[in-house]
């Protein structure tokens, strides 16, 4: 958490492999990025991180399982594996009668299931979520954090959010708070017990 311009995404950028640190060493799944080559680091990005973003990115000319499909394929998975995988994500996310939807007859709550299914189809080790309930209304909003919370519960995904919603705070196991590009202090979901259960 942080005010905009406080570094948070560009925290994100680094932990997702897409740019470099200006100094010190940054491992993700005990692996050292330094060390990885732009090949590697591309097998690195599409198998070992999920990505949820904000405004979703779904390519608005195919459909919800052509969308979670695609990256798949990116991980040179066949058609027909990329399929199945892409269907079961799309179930396990509640959205079975909607995965022959295109984007535009989808709710935003739908739209951001898709967008969680597709960080999901290629099994990451993490997912970055950025602002993954900023444009969704609240009741929708929680929804998509039982959804994140559960993903962690059940497969072991560790989710890393940046977020203003402040929701976030009793689910969170621990809050790294940003402020002009350094990080200030880390703290656990201890110090907002009040939060807790907002979601339940």
């Amino acid at each position: 958490m942080g005010p905009s311009g406080s570094g948070k995404s560009t925290f994100f950028n680094i932990v997702g492999a897409l740019d470099n640190q200006s100094s010190g060493i940054v491992y993700v799944d005990g692996t050292d990025l330094s060390l990885m080559n732009s090949k590697e680091l591309a097998w690195f990005r599409c198998n070992k991180i999920g990505y949820i973003f904000q405004t979703f990115n779904l390519i608005p000319t195919i459909t919800a399982l052509e969308n979670v499909m695609l990256a798949a394929i990116f991980r040179m998975q066949t058609q027909e594996q990329a399929n199945l995988q892409a269907k079961n994500i799309l179930e396990a996310v509640g959205l079975e009668d909607r995965m022959f939807h295109l984007p535009n007859e989808l709710s935003g709550g739908q739209m951001q299931r898709v967008a969680i299914a597709r960080a999901l189809v290629n099994k990451p080790k993490i997912v970055l979520a950025d602002e993954p309930t900023g444009n969704l209304d609240q009741k929708t909003g929680l929804k998509i954090i039982e959804l994140l919370c559960d993903l962690n519960k059940n497969l072991g995904v560790t989710i890393i959010t940046a977020t203003h919603d402040y929701k976030m705070l009793g689910v969170s196991d621990r809050i790294a708070w940003f402020s002009d590009g350094s990080l200030d202090k880390i703290q656990t979901k201890d110090h907002f017990k009040v939060l807790k259960g907002s979601i339940n």
